[in-house]
């Protein structure tokens, strides 16, 4: 699957249904992102260390939480997910308020948005 087409295009099209799958596809946008990040000024390629190991842990997380050897240790481990998720955020937004990200990377950003509130929800009726 295709995730985006062309160089300014950040859109992410085709999201499926499996959580895993569309961690797996963030965390490549991701990859993508720093790329991009590395052609910006310094502050864009000081925090693409800290985008890329959160983006991309986030996917590696989930896989591990659905190991878990118990519904205590995945709900910990998907709290682990949640907070890479809110890292990326945060330093998205840090991004893109200084105008190193523009409108056109919004999309990643929705994602991203997006997966925390999935996440947020599961680890929410898994308490239940």
């Amino acid at each position: 699957m295709m995730l985006v087409m062309n160089a300014d295009d950040w859109s992410i099209n085709d999201k499926p249904y499996d959580l895993w799958e569309r961690l797996f596809n963030f965390a490549c946008v991701i990859t993508r992102l720093v790329r991009f990040l590395h052609t910006q000024r310094p502050i864009g390629v000081v925090l693409s260390a800290q985008v890329l190991r959160s983006g991309t842990s986030a996917g590696a997380n989930y896989e591990e939480a659905t190991d878990g050897s118990s519904a205590r240790d995945t709900r910990a481990k998907r709290q682990i997910v949640l907070r890479e998720l809110k890292e990326t955020s945060f330093r998205l937004r840090v991004l893109r308020e200084d105008g190193t990200l523009t409108p056109a990377h919004d999309p990643v950003m929705h994602e991203c948005d997006e997966l925390i509130k999935i996440v947020a929800t599961l680890i929410r009726n898994s308490r239940s």
